[in-house]
Formats: C-alpha cells, sequence, structure tokens
C-alpha cells in the first residue's frame, strides 16, 4: 500500500509539473502574469522580474515586455521608429529635427499591472508591432509637443547658428517631457526620460539662402582685402616717385621685372639697360 500511494504521488506531480506553464523572461525584459483559466475571474497573481522562471497554473496567462533602458529613434534612416520631427520656432519657421529619446518601462509591479491592463492589453504590446504603436502614441506624441514647445522659445537662428541656444533648447525639452508623457498615458508608467538632439536644420530654401549670403559676404571681404592691397601699393609707389622720380621709377621697375639690367661704369655712374641690347 505505501509503495502504490509513492507511486501516485509521483505521478500526480509529473502530472502538475508538466501541466504548468512556465514564464522565462529575458534579462530584457518583465512580465505580469494573470489566472485566466476556465473557472477564473481572470485575476492578476504576480509579476516576474527580469530574467527570472516563473511557473504558474496551466491556464493562467503570461505577458512579457521590454525592461532597461529602451530608445525612440526619429530620422531619416532605416530600422528608426520615426521620421524626424517638425518643429515650429518663436519667429514661425519650420525646422526638421532628427535624434534619439531614452527612456524606461516601470518595473514597479504596480505600475506594470496598470500599464499592462490600461495599455498594454489595447494595443498588444507584448508584441513587437503593438508595442512599436504604442510608443508612437504614448512616447512620440509627447516628444513632438514637448519639442514644438520649447522651440517656440527660440529664433531659428539661434538654433541654428548659436550651439548655447541650442543645449537650453534641448534641456528644456527634457524638462517638458514627463509631464507630457504623464498627461498622455494617464500615469508615469514611462521614466528616466533623455533625448539627445541633432541640430535643427530650417527648409533648404533656407539654408540656400544663408549660404548665397555668407558667399557674397566672404567675397565682399576679399574685394575689400584686394583694395587695402592695392592703396597700400599705391601709396608705396608714391613714395617712391617723390624719392626716383618718374623716370628712376619706371627703369627700377624694369629692372625688378627683369627687363633691363643696372651697369656700373668705371666713373661710378649706374646706367640701366634694356635687355636684348
Amino acid at each position: 500500500m505505501r509503495k502504490w500511494v509513492t507511486g501516485a504521488l509521483v505521478a500526480l506531480g509529473i502530472v502538475l509539473t508538466t501541466g504548468c506553464s512556465i514564464t522565462t523572461p529575458e534579462p530584457d525584459q518583465v512580465g505580469v502574469v494573470y489566472d485566466a483559466g476556465p473557472l477564473s475571474d481572470t485575476s492578476f497573481q504576480n509579476c516576474i522580474k527580469p530574467g527570472s522562471r516563473d511557473i504558474s497554473g496551466p491556464a493562467d496567462q503570461a505577458y512579457v515586455y521590454p525592461a532597461g533602458q529602451r530608445t525612440y529613434e526619429f530620422a531619416e534612416k532605416p530600422g528608426a521608429e520615426a521620421a524626424p520631427i517638425t518643429v515650429v520656432t518663436k519667429d514661425n519657421l519650420e525646422m526638421q529635427v532628427a535624434g534619439v529619446a531614452t527612456f524606461t518601462l516601470s518595473a514597479d509591479c504596480k505600475a506594470l499591472q496598470q500599464f499592462h491592463e490600461r495599455l498594454g492589453l489595447k494595443f498588444k504590446a507584448y508584441e513587437d508591432a503593438g508595442w512599436n504603436r504604442l510608443l508612437s502614441i504614448y512616447v512620440g506624441q509627447p516628444l513632438d509637443r514637448a519639442m514644438d514647445a520649447a522651440s517656440k522659445e527660440f529664433d531659428w537662428k539661434a538654433l541654428f547658428n548659436d550651439p548655447a541656444a541650442k543645449q537650453r533648447w534641448e534641456e528644456r525639452v527634457k524638462e517638458l517631457i514627463p509631464g507630457f508623457i504623464q498627461e498622455q498615458g494617464g500615469a508615469s508608467f514611462f521614466t528616466g526620460f533623455n533625448v539627445t538632439l541633432q541640430q535643427p536644420l530650417p527648409p533648404q530654401g533656407v539654408r540656400d539662402a544663408l549660404a548665397a549670403a555668407q558667399q557674397a559676404a566672404e567675397e565682399n571681404n576679399a574685394q575689400k582685402a584686394k583694395n587695402e592691397r592695392a592703396r597700400t601699393e599705391l601709396e608705396s609707389i608714391k613714395e617712391l616717385v617723390e624719392v626716383l622720380g618718374p623716370d628712376g621709377y619706371v627703369k627700377l621697375k624694369a629692372v625688378q621685372s627683369g627687363q633691363a639690367t643696372i651697369v656700373i661704369s668705371d666713373d661710378g655712374k649706374i646706367n640701366v639697360t634694356p635687355k636684348g641690347r
């Protein structure tokens, strides 16, 4: 009888073990588990920490989400989550901005449960397509608003040409993001926000006009330099003419250009003789 009971218990243990659901998130993932059996009210059970293993009942349902630092890139390149963001400056010029935002999905179990029930299930964010769609709404849109609001505090030339102004603008974006994120999602599901923004670019026509103006300024400066050199040379000529006389100056230039040679006679006289004679 003891042997039969022991054997029955072992068999029951095998059945229970093989009928369980096992969830093992990766080190950069977190999970939530729900009692989802036919006799269950689909109630929340527990959270699963990154890299840990959860063994639940055979009808339980686990959902896994990205954890740790995540990125949201907005740039004109393959693989980016979105295109560059358009902002409007204080002086009403549209500019294109590329960059990347980093953030973390809250690992607090209560916050994670709320995230799953409010947003995760709605977007199927435990799948790649759903996660990306959720980010476009609850990260991308608040980021767009924060950048546009911050840009309205600066003139476009300052953002385009002044590194100090660009840094202040970037810091302002970082200040505004958390509030817009919480407003959009109804809670602080995403934390640790940081942004790295590239130089804002005005429309191509404006950039071409700036380049043309810069080129004209450089050409004007070059002409001023030429004029100054000419004036300096003219003053030098005047001084030489005053000392040598007009004929003496002509002879000096002929010698300097190699068109004449200087011959000193035995009596000490200096003669300038054209070459070829």
